[in-house]
């Protein structure tokens, strides 16, 4: 297992995902998503991963609303904002090579250990 937290510091929910892994003996990169956010890339693969775009924003965060996401026509201004304003993703983002989720999950986070 290769598993990567994107999370903030302060995020309580990143905490829990931390804490998952570290309860199971299970080591993890954790990355600050809003220092470092995701490379084009990387946001491609979590985004095919996680069933699309509107799963990885978190629509109550200030950004959010500081960017006017809402009233956004075009996806690819979103998905540009989104890439420019990490702080506006739903975290915790945990990656395991090609599968991710956003959000806590730990019944999927399960099915990862089980498999291995």
């Amino acid at each position: 297992m290769n598993i990567q937290i994107f999370g903030k510091n302060k995020c309580s929910e990143t905490k829990k995902a931390e804490r998952f892994f570290k309860e199971r003996n299970i080591k993890f990169q954790f990355i600050d998503i809003v220092k470092c956010g995701l490379s084009k890339g990387e946001y491609e693969s979590v985004k095919s991963a996680v069933g699309g775009m509107p799963a990885l924003i978190d629509e109550k965060s200030k950004e959010y609303t500081n960017q006017y996401m809402s009233h956004l026509a075009s996806q690819e201004d979103a998905e540009e904002r989104l890439l420019n304003n990490p702080g506006m993703f739903k975290t915790p983002i945990v990656r395991n090579g090609k599968a991710a989720t956003a959000g806590y999950k730990p019944e999927v986070w399960d099915g990862w250990i089980k498999e291995k």
